[in-house]
């Protein structure tokens, strides 16, 4: 093993192509130990690319680095045997029960008293009551405490989690997360891919990625700032009308619906502060200078992305 202690993750420069398709652009990325990292981009930009590349499941075409100490070039069977992986896709077998699913991943990492292990993990998460339920008559947030499960039998310092909530009732999603905050505070560090808002803020660090090129990091309130947005939020009769002639003002380059009130974003405070100066003086519409929140950052950075694969 070698590498920083206090970096579970430290990779620079990982590449990987499929065919004419450059899926990953010079990739670097480092994790602290207890940290949860949020990984941010739209369908299709790499993330689950890079994540396999991590977890040893794919080999970097160039590029070095390690994942727990282990280099994810030469030492990927090791990442394998240390690191937990959860999918997108619920991945386990569905005509099995849970306590078989479990018993199935212990054998597969070779585990020794593998029932006992199995048996405090069920009782850990919640599962015990339900050991005998066959895993494909779960309903969404059960699967995913099983896969949680599943992924941290063989007690792994490290979890790569590939939108892990997607389908998930909010209240799921709540105790899931509260759950990755208290295995952070336990030292175990956390990276994991995410389309909602709400779940990045409770990121210690962020990384915004789009067609494989990683655009910006930080802490949610840095990759924030960085982007130097000013945003609006203005209310009135007729929203869709409303939202066609915002768009058409200097300074204004988005326009976002959140529920009865518009997100006016622009880069140029000046000339966009003079734009709502104007409207304000409308009396049929509500006018005030808000903080851009991550979203609006999101959906910019989507806007100036580059082209796809090239």
């Amino acid at each position: 093993m070698t590498g920083n202690a206090d970096l579970l993750i430290d990779v620079h420069g990982l590449n990987k192509s499929f065919g004419a398709k450059h899926v990953v652009r010079d990739l670097s990325l480092q994790v602290k130990r207890g940290e949860i990292y949020g990984f941010l981009g739209p369908n299709g930009s790499g993330k689950t690319t890079s994540i396999r590349m991590l977890c040893g499941l794919l080999r970097p075409d160039s590029g070095s680095g390690t994942c727990l100490g282990y280099d994810v070039i030469t030492q990927t069977l090791e990442i394998k045997h240390h690191a937990g992986y959860m999918t997108q896709r619920f991945s386990l077998y569905e005509d099995l029960s849970i306590r078989e699913n479990m018993d199935f991943v212990a054998r597969m990492y070779g585990m020794k008293n593998r029932r006992a292990a199995v048996e405090a993990s069920l009782e850990k998460l919640g599962l015990a009551e339900r050991r005998d339920q066959l895993a494909g008559t779960l309903s969404g947030g059960w699967k995913q405490r099983l896969a949680l499960a599943a992924c941290m039998l063989h007690e792994p310092k490290l979890l790569l989690l590939d939108e892990p909530t997607a389908g998930v009732d909010p209240k799921a999603r709540r105790d899931f997360w509260e759950e990755l905050h208290a295995l952070a505070a336990s030292g175990i560090s956390v990276l994991v891919s995410t389309h909602y808002m709400d779940e990045a803020e409770r990121c210690h660090q962020l990384a915004y990625i789009s067609y494989g090129t990683l655009l910006t990091r930080g802490t949610a309130h840095e990759v924030v700032a960085k982007q130097h947005l000013v945003t609006y939020l203005v209310s009135g009769a007729d929203l869709y009308a409303l939202a066609a002639h915002l768009k058409t003002l200097p300074g204004v380059k988005q326009v976002v619906v959140f529920g009865a009130t518009l997100h006016v974003t622009g880069e140029d405070a000046a000339r966009l502060n003079e734009s709502m100066a104007a409207l304000q003086k409308n009396g049929d519409y509500r006018v005030s200078l808000a903080e851009p929140s991550l979203e609006d950052v999101f959906i910019h950075l989507m806007d100036h992305a580059a082209e796809p694969f090239t």
